[in-house]
């Protein structure tokens, strides 16, 4: 058996992240302080998995769009219990739902998040 641990993306201000994710998924910070080559990271998450946000010292080059960059992440998929309070979470907090969809097994939509993240919201019937 294998299960993802957790994702390391690159941000400008890996705090700012991490404060996204905990207020709209009502996560918390498992841990953060100084990384790799003296950037910064915040594991943020549940018990047993989690995002790990890292901001480096300097920053080289910003991916323009997650689905046409090879090594980059496509998106973050974030499964909810109730995606009609989390979209307004989302929304609260300035961010733009988009690409709805309703499908076998549930419904989605995606929104921007800091450093052009791109995050999938799903709720499964």
């Amino acid at each position: 058996m294998a299960r993802l641990e957790h994702l390391n993306v690159a941000v400008a201000d890996a705090k700012a992240f991490a404060e996204t994710l905990c207020t709209l998924f009502d996560w918390h910070i498992r841990w953060e302080g100084t990384a790799l080559n003296g950037g910064y990271s915040v594991l943020v998450g549940e018990a047993d998995s989690y995002v790990a946000p890292y901001a480096p010292v300097k920053i080289l080059d910003h991916m323009k769009d997650t689905t046409t960059t090879l090594a980059g992440p496509n998106h973050l998929g974030v499964v909810v219990d109730d995606i009609d309070a989390t979209e307004a979470r989302v929304i609260a907090a300035g961010y733009e739902p988009n690409r709805h969809a309703d499908y076998e097994p549930g419904r989605r939509f995606y929104f921007v998040a800091e450093s052009g993240v791109e995050i999938e919201v799903a709720q499964y019937y």
